[in-house]
């Protein structure tokens, strides 16, 4: 009697302490994820200092340009030299901030490092074997579920641009080729560049292959999903046989967890397909 109080007491300490490691995990998973969003928007600002860095730096070479020849011809210069000077205060307001956030994602970056090894001990501390390993590594397939989706949309937005400026420029260079007596030097010029645009960006369809990865990569999304919510409910590869005795949890993780990295090795074998195949097509052309 007393061997088992000690066992069901032992059994109640464990869980216990799983308990706890879970809630560790939680908090280093949230506190990550929180850096990794701070660091995400600060490299956003970051893009954006940079961008308005250019575009002022190529104002105020344009305005140089017009005060000094302005000055040369002795023309009015109030406005150009005021548009001069807050071009130019817009440009060192810029670079300011750009430096001060070039330090703030310094720090963030190494903050975020420091959330993923506290993440990566608390998850070492999760027993391998025990069902909240495997309930952990379920809810993480959403995450890899939306990973695959955001490659998908880029790859689709980046295929979408490209064909539309593939029928366009093609359309253009026809109509202005047409259009072109041969009397107007720049539009011959502009018609040359333009189809040289066209072809070039054909050719990046054609090598890339952005259509095929973004299927891939959406299809293994769904396929994901699929198996989310099928061992959710206990649906397909997921039911028993036996409608009295249906899986257990820990075998529907367990299969869920075998089936997900089943799916995540043919979508990396797929992708090493069509390198392989882009690869093969330059080997051709050369």
């Amino acid at each position: 009697m007393a061997t088992g109080n000690v066992q069901l007491h032992s059994e109640e300490f464990s869980a216990a302490r799983e308990l706890e490691f879970q809630e560790t995990y939680r908090s280093r998973v949230k506190a990550f994820d929180e850096l990794d969003s701070d660091l995400r928007s600060a490299r956003t600002f970051q893009r954006i200092y940079l961008v308005s860095m250019a575009g002022a730096i190529s104002l105020s070479a344009f305005l140089g340009y017009t005060v000094a020849v302005g000055l040369w011809n002795s023309q009015p210069l109030f406005a150009r030299w005021v548009g001069l000077a807050i071009v130019l205060t817009l440009w060192a307001s810029m670079g300011r901030a750009a430096w001060m956030n070039r330090r703030d994602i310094v720090t963030k970056t190494g903050a975020l490092r420091n959330a993923l090894q506290d993440r990566q001990t608390a998850a070492a501390r999760l027993p391998l074997d025990s069902p909240s390993a495997l309930r952990i590594y379920r809810e993480s397939a959403l995450d890899t579920i939306e990973q695959y989706r955001k490659g998908s949309n880029k790859n689709r937005r980046v295929h979408n641009l490209f064909q539309a400026v593939i029928i366009t420029g093609s359309i253009a260079t026809s109509t202005l080729a047409a259009m072109n007596s041969g009397d107007s030097a720049w539009l011959r010029y502009f018609t040359a560049a333009l189809s040289a645009f066209v072809g070039i960006s054909a050719g990046i369809t054609g090598y890339f292959k952005f259509r095929e990865r973004g299927y891939n990569l959406q299809s293994t999304a769904d396929e994901i999903e699929k198996h989310y919510n099928a061992s959710q409910f206990m649906l397909d590869e997921y039911a028993s046989s036996d409608p009295s005795s249906p899986l257990s949890e820990t075998d529907r993780l367990r299969k869920f967890a075998c089936l997900v990295e089943r799916i995540k090795e043919e979508q990396r074998k797929r992708e090493l397909q069509l390198e392989q195949s882009s690869s093969g097509t330059e080997d051709r052309s050369a």
